[in-house]
């Protein structure tokens, strides 16, 4: 039980005593006045008493006044805070409290104003990934109908029919990619990936997924400059499996007919190293700070055509923070991009 101090009951009473006194002062004038303008004389008895009851009703009038103002002068900040609350649970994220107050009042209002602030940008968000996926979805579905309906026509050759045929499984595979990358992104900005770390030779991962890729760089004829210290690591191998393999991919991609594609692991202390460099495409200094976000794409025109979504970049940072560690791209425009992961060696 919360204890008052000392001073604080001394000042409280002195309050008591003081508002007695002055409500027995004013009561006092106030009997002498009603007497003398009606001319009675009562005896001393009924002047005390009615003295003293006069005091006590004004005493209880005023203690009701300022009990009243005291009220309502904290109802006016609560009954604003519920007003807004009121707003942001029917969905208006722009609700704001305006008031200039202090103390615990101040630290509520400023709490709410923070929530509704963090809640109109998730709003946000949300209506840019729906038009996102929107989008994306409805590029290859567009493409699934038309060359479907062509395939209705009675003149059409077998080499045709085929190569619609073609289209609609591509189209149809890159849905199924979207679909599948969307769950896993959902599931780590939700913390809710199955994480199982295990020891395992990350030399050996990588090595396995650059032949893996054989068939695409043999395709351009690439050169595949392979540089792997030999290291464990203590980490979620087939998590770290998409990282790597995407950015393989990407790599292999945007690179010309004949280039080179450096894939390298270094071990320093008690972190690893990967690095993935091309002499491709490259990417403009003004969008290497959101290559990391979903669905952002730096050549929309290109990655389209190549069935890109603009989340393995998401996903392969997502993959990073999981483990503690930091993935950075450095990058010209018509001079390639060198990606570079730091990890722990242990998580």
């Amino acid at each position: 039980m919360r204890r008052t101090s000392p001073l604080k009951q001394a000042l409280r009473a002195i309050s008591t005593v003081g508002s007695m006194m002055l409500a027995m002062v004013v009561a006092f004038y106030l009997t002498n006045f009603i007497f003398q303008k009606f001319l009675v004389a009562p005896s001393p008895l009924i002047h005390l008493l009615a003295t003293t009851l006069l005091a006590l009703g004004l005493l209880l009038i005023g203690m009701f006044a300022v009990a009243r103002t005291f009220r309502s002068r904290l109802r006016s900040p609560f009954a604003s805070i519920i007003d807004a609350l009121q707003r942001i649970a029917k969905g208006d994220f722009k609700a704001r409290l305006g008031e200039e107050l202090h103390g615990p009042i101040g630290e509520l209002v400023q709490t709410v104003n923070n929530m509704a602030l963090e809640l109109d940008q998730m709003e946000k968000m949300r209506q840019e990934f729906i038009s996102d996926v929107s989008h994306e979805i409805q590029s290859p579905l567009t493409s699934i109908r038309g060359f479907a309906t062509a395939l209705r026509a009675d003149n059409l050759s077998f080499e045709e029919r085929r190569h619609y045929l073609d289209i609609i499984e591509a189209e149809s595979t890159r849905l199924s990619k979207l679909s599948a990358n969307l769950l896993k992104l959902a599931s780590l900005e939700a913390k809710q990936v199955k994480f199982e770390p295990k020891l395992y030779r990350l030399d050996t991962q990588i090595r396995n997924l650059v032949l893996a890729c054989e068939p695409q760089w043999t395709g351009k004829q690439l050169e595949m400059d392979v540089t792997l210290d030999e290291g464990s690591i203590t980490a979620d191998e087939d998590l770290l499996s998409q990282v790597w393999t995407n950015l393989l991919h990407n790599s292999i991609k945007f690179t010309p007919q004949g280039g080179v594609v450096k894939v390298a692991l270094h071990h320093h202390g008690d972190r690893f190293a990967v690095s993935v460099a091309d002499n491709g495409i490259g990417i403009a200094v003004e969008d290497q700070p959101h290559i990391f976000d979903r669905f952002f794409k730096a050549d929309r025109s290109r990655q389209s055509s190549e069935g890109g979504s603009g989340l393995g970049l998401s996903i392969a940072k997502k993959v990073v923070d999981l483990h503690h560690g930091s993935i950075a791209v450095k990058s010209q425009a018509g001079a390639g991009a060198v990606f570079t992961v730091e990890i722990p060696e242990r998580v």
